[in-house]
């Protein structure tokens, strides 16, 4: 048995028993638990005068949530990237550089970034839609231990995103080189990265919230 269940089944019979929750916490001191392993067991079970203990709910794993989740991650970092190099190829096109020419490789890229974004870009928006529906649904899909990975890594991403275009921002201004072909292409990439940012923040905080 994993400690973690040696502890939960403890805690559930000894409120069974009629203990209070003082009483418990200080015996599982004694014991050589942690403070915070202590709370975290007595937090998995409702404050009431109910027999048995009413379990609190838990956050779960789903396999089908983690192949859902996964296709949207893919599908969100191919559109945020194409749409970044799609938007740098159209920039050098508006502001060509003196004696800069648009050859068959750059066309060659503007198309395919083009497809990838009509490929990944409706199939992101129809598995948010989904998602989103499914939470309106059953609310109980916000505890879902996928779900916060998905949010967490993306805002992971987007946040390095951010930084390192600040960086490169500052470096080009030291070095001289902050022209305004560059700026426009750092802000692309931090408009990119500040929505991504700013919309699975709010995910955070509305799942935060609701739990």
């Amino acid at each position: 048995m994993r400690r973690a269940d040696q502890l939960a089944e403890f805690v559930r019979d000894a409120l069974n028993a009629g203990r209070n929750r003082e009483e418990i916490g200080a015996a599982l001191a004694d014991a050589g638990w942690s403070g915070t392993e202590i709370a975290t067991a007595l937090a998995a079970y409702a404050e009431s005068d109910f027999s048995p203990p009413v379990p609190r709910p838990r956050p779960y794993v789903s396999a089908r949530e983690a192949f859902l989740y996964g296709l949207m991650f893919l599908a969100l970092a191919m559109s945020a990237w194409h749409l970044s190099s799609l938007s740098m190829q159209l920039i050098d096109r508006w502001l060509p550089e003196v004696g800069e020419t648009t050859n068959i490789f750059d066309l060659r890229r503007m198309r395919w970034s083009t497809a990838s974004l009509i490929v990944f870009f409706p199939l992101f928006f129809a598995l948010n839609l989904r998602a989103t529906r499914e939470l309106r649904r059953d609310p109980g899909k916000r505890r879902s231990t996928v779900r916060k990975w998905f949010g967490y890594v993306t805002l992971f991403l987007a946040a390095i995103g951010l930084l390192g275009d600040l960086i490169y921002v500052i470096y080009a201004f030291l070095n001289g080189d902050l022209t305004l072909r560059f700026g426009l292409k750092a802000l692309v990439v931090a408009a990119i990265g500040g929505i991504v940012f700013l919309y699975f923040s709010a995910e955070i905080r509305e799942d935060a919230d609701a739990s």
